[in-house]
């Protein structure tokens, strides 16, 4: 697989900025995790898409990256050396989020299932109950 200068220089910035992070801010019971990296093609600009657990601290996590992230910026720059160095941003990125409610969803569904089942009221020899033939 060949890898591009962005892509090379995301996977470096991911790294070296979760370092950074994790040495210089506190986030109050908060657990911030750098998901990716995106720059730009020209390495001008790098979104930071970053999760938040619990996700009642989101707001406040994203005003303290958002407050540091000239800071961050200056460490950053500090630590690696590469020309241009993208301007960073902080993203909310809910894909943790979003992939736990499918979870919680198919979990249940299969529950509902496991309980008709158990209790007879599947629809014969095909194994459908009256869920699949829902509009």
């Amino acid at each position: 697989m060949r890898f591009h200068r962005s892509e090379r220089v995301e996977s470096l910035i991911q790294h070296q900025l979760g370092e950074i992070i994790t040495r210089e801010l506190e986030f109050g019971g908060a657990l911030v995790t750098i998901m990716a990296v995106e720059a730009d093609r020209k390495l001008e600009h790098a979104a930071i898409r970053v999760s938040v657990v619990p996700v009642a601290k989101e707001a406040e996590a994203m005003e303290l990256l958002g407050r540091e992230a000239g800071r961050l910026q200056y460490l950053l720059m500090k630590k690696i050396n590469i020309k241009p160095m993208p301007r960073i941003s902080f993203v909310l990125d809910r894909g943790a989020e979003n992939a736990a409610r499918v979870e919680r969803a198919f979990i249940a569904d299969v529950r509902l299932d496991e309980d008709q089942a158990a209790s007879g009221e599947g629809s014969g020899e095909h194994g459908a109950s009256a869920r699949d033939h829902r509009a």
